[in-house]
């Protein structure tokens, strides 16, 4: 326990003001120049914090329990009360920080916290606070000369930013290249749909990956029943496809529609009792944030889209969140995969549905495996 003792250190110096002031900048030095021998990143995969017993799933926390993956175990559960201070003091004073590092053809690769917790990204009064944090970030990165930047999971929520666009359009001279990945995100699930397929069910069939998997399954001639409650919406997104596409997108507003369908693609929280229209073997393929809570034991439920990290990757001593180390989230090979292939635009905002086939050749080139 004496090596935790100093995860809650900060919170003690805040409460019992006794924080040196130069020790933060002292901080932000080490954290800005990369985890090995000041070498500067090429790359950075901007995460934040799930929620407060996640927060204890970090390498200087708990080492070993960091290097497996996460899943919530009973000797933390006394921790919590403790974490969900740090938790508050973080959100007082805290800087985005540097989490975990490793290598890869000679390039070194680092992960960046925002320290903001999943609940917090819905918290309108806390919104600006987290886009100026992750300004903050875009912009060090640009200073230290990173070459991509790629946002995880809630950064680059549509709602938040925008999907990046913000950054980039308040920032016209970036040199750093920001990166949802949701291009990749798209293409690790819609690789995952049997090819065979026919007809399949999509929840958040309106949001960028929504839109980008229903377009691109609609070219396959799969019917695509996509679930809005916006006629307007879901017109926009059909007048997108080709004309003699347009008839594989049906509009629909209830789960119950999908009461005959196997494939469902979840892009928003679906709760149990809306879990229950789905017909017995149904499989829940997913690219909601958080996932949702598998109810029927008579379905199969995916994870979220993720790759195997290409096999010289070297000095990866964490997993990322509940993956087994080696393996990342798509949005996260994504910005890797725009590294390696020297890609100089941003990919931010709508999905270019042309590139998704791109992407992913780009990324079984580059080494990277499916699972």
């Amino acid at each position: 326990m004496g090596t935790n003792f100093c995860l809650f250190m900060p919170l003690y110096d805040a409460l019992g003001n006794t924080i040196n002031r130069h020790s933060w900048h002292i901080h932000k030095e080490i954290s800005s120049a990369a985890g090995k021998k000041g070498r500067v990143p090429e790359f950075v995969f901007l995460v934040h914090v799930v929620d407060v017993m996640q927060a204890m799933h970090v390498p200087f926390v708990f080492r070993s329990f960091g290097s497996v993956p996460y899943r919530v175990q009973p000797f933390l559960i006394p921790m919590w009360p403790f974490t969900f201070l740090v938790m508050l003091a973080m959100w007082a004073q805290s800087k985005t920080f540097l989490l975990y590092f490793y290598t890869l053809r000679g390039s070194l690769l680092e992960s960046w916290v925002v320290p903001r917790y999943g609940f917090q990204y819905f918290l309108p009064f806390a919104r600006e606070g987290i886009n100026k944090q992750i300004e903050e970030a875009i912009l060090r990165a640009d200073r230290l000369g990173v070459k991509v930047l790629s946002l995880a999971a809630l950064n680059k929520n549509e709602a938040l930013n925008r999907g990046g666009t913000l950054f980039v359009n308040k920032h016209p001279n970036l040199k750093v290249r920001v990166v949802h990945g949701n291009t990749l995100t798209a293409a690790v699930i819609l690789h995952e749909i049997p090819r065979d397929a026919q007809e399949v069910f999509l929840a958040g069939s309106t949001s960028k990956l929504g839109r980008a998997i229903a377009l691109y399954l609609a070219r396959r001639k799969v019917a695509v029943m996509m679930l809005t409650q916006s006629t307007e919406r879901f017109k926009s997104i059909q007048k997108e496809a080709p004309m003699e596409y347009r008839k594989f997108l049906v509009q629909v507003t209830t789960y119950q529609a999908a009461e005959h369908c196997k494939i469902w693609i979840i892009g928003k929280w679906t709760t149990p009792r809306e879990q229950w229209w789905a017909p017995a073997g149904t499989h829940f393929y997913q690219f909601v944030v958080p996932p949702i809570i598998p109810m029927r034991r008579d379905c199969t439920y995916g994870k979220l889209a993720a790759l195997r990290l290409p096999d010289d990757v070297e000095e990866l001593g964490s997993c990322e969140y509940k993956l087994e180390r080696g393996v990342v989230h798509a949005c996260h090979a994504g910005g890797v995969v725009h590294l390696l292939e020297g890609w100089t635009h941003h990919e931010v905002g709508a999905i270019d549905v042309d590139q998704i086939d791109v992407v992913w050749n780009a990324a079984l080139k580059h080494g990277f495996k499916p699972l």
